[in-house]
């Protein structure tokens, strides 16, 4: 359950013409009012002799214990509470009930028998809205203090008395959501989502890479938004604004935001900590820079540098200190923008919305200390500058190894926090790693199948060696992975270690310790990658029709191995 406070005003007359209206498209089928700070308010929705100016009347009746000059310029307050899509239809009686808790807890009408006047109108099955005038019966004005907040520890207590869903609670670093209005826009123009979060979405994939203020600047034209910059006598750039070119007002005019309105981390000196130097972090920590690593050479050599940097941020979120940890779980949201910004068709939609989702893990009361941040923040540079990929081949598969280890980054992101009670934070990571999840169903569908046609035209004798060294590597685990539809690839990869000189029981032994296993829908496909990984193997075999050579003999082509029922012909669409 959803409260909301609005901007306040001072048309009490307007606000109940919206509020008994048809509404912006019609959706107010049956306005009427539930409650009232008496009980016995006019309801010009079901009262053929009430009108809204009686009910106006009424509640602005206050004002006159004020003289004029002593008026509130904006006297109007209002809250809307709206329910949770999946909560049951709550009766009038139930929503009067919530009203007037509401008003009680954010000091409208505590219940000492002086408060403002209010009433309560439904108009959806979903929601209500609150109006109230800012004058007690007393004359004094109401302590109405963090109201906001106030309404929403209220209706956390509302959803536990009445078994509604339970809407994990904010700590203040959230980016504003859009308004009502900003959504009824973006509808008439056919938006998908409101313009506010098109642009939070497109300024958050400029910064992903960018190494300072020309090349955001740029990416931000790049991508087509109108750039308005506020510049200091001096010279010195101050802030900056951005607008979608078609989103304009009433006057024609193109409507920008702050990039601090567009989300906390998003104005202009916020942006400007990524960029510290590694000079300056490691005079912070005491580390020294890192070595220059070598050019990328492709969509594919980017993506294995990212797996590789995400790998060392899921150990220092696991191990390191809060800031640190922080640091890196900020930073792995421009892996992901940057990853929705080069991916192929297939993995597109879902890698946006996990990006989208992952916004919200990025922020707590938690500093990032950044500086420790710049493998990631490299590594998502990295992928943009490489340019896209097409999801085949080697580009293909390394894109789902990448998702791979994503995941489980999104799922240590959703532990931290929830080890420190960031409740939204937690819960914006879980939604992250199921967007993920079918990215890398995805992304892993082709270079899996091919691996695992490889495995099941291995010969005989070498498919049964791969099978005793899986038992003794791992006993615990072995027949469950065996039972997998991914074993065949897991062959695979442990007989293409052996050729490139390792040895496939130590990497199999390692690979299952370095990690939890436990999320995985599938050990097998998990293990792939991180030995294709660990042994610098190729992610997707050359040529899926040639069989291991790690067995010269000719032998016939065996048949496949047997795979539990039903789960064969559709395992690689629903492996994660």
């Amino acid at each position: 359950m959803i409260p909301r406070i609005h901007q306040q005003g001072s048309n009490t007359l307007g606000l109940l013409h919206y509020l008994y209206g048809k509404g912006t498209h019609e959706e107010h089928v049956d306005p009427h009012l539930v409650a009232s700070f008496d009980g016995m308010a006019p309801d010009p929705g079901r009262d053929p002799s009430a009108t809204k100016e009686d009910l106006q009347h009424l509640l602005d009746q206050p004002l006159a214990l004020l003289d004029a000059d002593q008026r509130p310029a904006k006297h109007v307050w209002h809250c809307s509470v709206r329910a949770a899509p999946d909560d049951p239809v709550l009766s009038d009686e139930q929503w009067g009930d919530i009203a007037r808790r509401t008003v009680a807890a954010t000091g409208i009408d505590p219940g000492d028998g002086a408060g403002c006047r209010w009433a309560a109108v439904r108009h959806a099955d979903d929601h209500i809205h609150i109006i109230a005038t800012l004058v007690r019966e007393d004359g004094r004005r109401p302590d109405h203090h963090r109201s906001g907040k106030r309404a929403q520890a209220e209706c956390r207590l509302i959803e536990k008395e009445l078994d509604l869903h339970q809407v994990a609670p904010g700590d203040g670093t959230a980016a504003k959501r859009a308004t009502s209005a900003e959504r009824h826009k973006a509808d008439r123009a056919g938006r998908d989502r409101p313009a506010r979060e098109e642009l939070r979405e497109t300024v958050r994939r400029a910064v992903a890479g960018a190494t300072g203020e020309e090349e955001f600047f740029d990416q931000l034209a790049a991508a087509g938004l109108l750039i308005r910059k506020r510049i200091a006598p001096s010279g010195d750039l101050l802030g900056y604004k951005v607008a979608l070119p078609d989103d304009r007002n009433g006057e024609k005019e193109p409507v920008f935001y702050a990039g601090s309105t567009l989300a906390p981390d998003l104005s202009l000196p916020r942006i400007r900590e990524r960029w510290t130097l590694p000079t300056e972090a490691a005079s912070a920590d005491g580390s020294q820079p890192e070595p220059t690593l070598p050019d990328v050479t492709g969509p594919a050599f980017a993506r294995r540098r990212a797996t590789a940097a995400t790998w060392q941020a899921l150990l220092i979120i696991d191990h390191g200190d809060d800031s640190a940890a922080a640091a890196q779980i900020a930073a792995a949201g421009e892996i992901l923008d940057a990853l929705a910004k080069t991916s192929a068709a297939q993995t597109r939609t879902e890698l946006r919305e996990a990006a989208f989702a992952f916004e919200r893990a990025t922020r707590s009361h938690i500093k990032a200390v950044r500086g420790h941040d710049r493998a990631l923040r490299q590594a998502a540079r990295d992928l943009v500058q490489s340019g896209p990929a097409l999801g085949r081949g080697e580009d293909g598969a390394t894109t789902a190894m990448l998702i791979d280890m994503a995941f489980f980054l999104a799922i240590a992101a959703a532990t931290w926090h929830a080890k420190r009670h960031h409740a939204q934070q937690a819960q914006a990571a879980r939604q992250t790693a199921e967007h993920l999840r079918a990215a890398y169903q995805a992304a892993a569908m082709q270079p899996m199948a091919d691996l695992g046609q490889r495995g099941r035209r291995m010969p005989q004798s070498l498919r049964h060696r791969q099978v005793a060294i899986l038992r003794h590597a791992v006993p615990d685990l072995a027949e469950q992975i065996l039972a997998e539809p991914g074993w065949p690839a897991l062959a695979a990869t442990l007989a293409d270690a052996k050729d490139a000189g390792h040895d496939p029981a130590t990497l199999l032994t390692e690979a299952t310790r370095r990690r939890e296993l436990g999320t995985a829908t599938s050990i097998s496909d998990v293990l792939v990658w991180r030995l294709r990984r660990s042994a610098h193997l190729p992610a997707a075999p050359e040529n899926p029709q040639d069989t291991t050579t790690r067995d010269k003999r000719h032998v016939p082509s065996p048949a496949p191995v047997a795979q539990p029922p039903n789960r064969a012909a559709n395992g690689a669409a629903r492996r994660r």
